[in-house]
């Protein structure tokens, strides 16, 4: 027996399709949890349209969301949404279910995400644990809400155990913009980092080396996503697993449920794991 999409189409007057609109789908994070969804989708018969939206190009979000509905799809899911996006979006009637994939709940739609305060958490505990007591970040964009939560996450761990809390350093999530604090930073009296993510990470721990700069000997850095080189990054890098696999079923789950009227379990966060290696040690003394 082979399920059929095109007869449960016709049967259920729907298109069997799913929109999802992804914000810079370059990065690691949005194309895996886009590639999550799909796999997720295609469990139930369902299909996914995806447009995407780069730096810069706040205007497309009109337009991918106007060729998204004009395709007729059932439901429609936001990735890695920036608040600009979310603010565009929230001005539009849209006319179906709608899920953003972020952390803080929303009124007007449904939400799903890995718990990322949760991982930040961990993080900097970990490095705090080691014996740590000067951690500078590493922060991700500030108007995306992943980068805004790790960071929220960030300073009040530190806060709470008393320690200082220098401004955070701003990069784009490119291992680039990391490369670039880590040739330039002014560490002090600074023993680990946390980073917003791996490929920021990277480009750290690439321009301390240049200056002579050792991982974890003289500073411990920790990253957040769990790329799948990041255990063979010199050093393998300790950083916070995301689980996407069970993302993309979550959300396609919570869509499922809107589209068939039904109500939605009780909104629960995935959580992340932290994984050690051997880029985080205690600080010398």
């Amino acid at each position: 027996y082979t399920r059929s999409s095109i007869a449960r189409a016709l049967a259920t007057n729907r298109t069997m399709r799913i929109g999802a609109l992804i914000d810079n789908p370059g990065y690691f994070g949005p194309s895996s949890t886009l590639r999550a969804i799909e796999v997720a989708a295609r469990e139930y018969g369902y299909a996914v349209s995806s447009f995407s939206v780069g730096d810069g190009e706040d205007r497309r979000v009109d337009a991918g969301v106007m060729e998204l509905i004009t395709q007729g799809v059932d439901a429609l899911c936001v990735i890695a949404p920036r608040a600009s996006s979310l603010d565009l979006l929230r001005r539009q009637s849209i006319g179906v279910p709608t899920l953003v994939v972020k952390e803080e709940p929303d009124e007007e739609m449904h939400t799903a995400s890995v718990d990322q305060r949760a991982g930040a958490t961990a993080a900097v505990r970990h490095l705090i644990d080691l014996g740590h007591r000067s951690i500078l970040h590493v922060a991700g964009p500030p108007d995306w809400f992943d980068a805004k939560a790790r960071t929220e996450a960030w300073r009040a761990v530190l806060e709470e155990a008393g320690l200082p809390v220098a401004e955070p350093m701003i990069g784009d999530w490119s291992s680039d913009s990391g490369y670039a604090f880590g040739t330039s930073v002014e560490l002090g009296d600074a023993t680990a980092v946390f980073v917003a993510n791996d490929q920021m990470a990277l480009g750290l721990m690439h321009g301390l080396a240049e200056r002579g700069i050792r991982v974890p000997d003289d500073v411990s850095v920790v990253g957040f996503d769990d790329v799948p080189d990041a255990r063979h990054y010199l050093p393998p890098l300790t950083t916070v697993r995301q689980d996407f696999a069970l993302l993309g079923r979550l959300v396609i789950g919570e869509l499922l449920s809107a589209i068939e009227g039904g109500e939605t379990e009780e909104r629960e966060l995935i959580q992340p794991e932290l994984k050690l290696r051997a880029s985080t040690a205690a600080p010398r003394s």
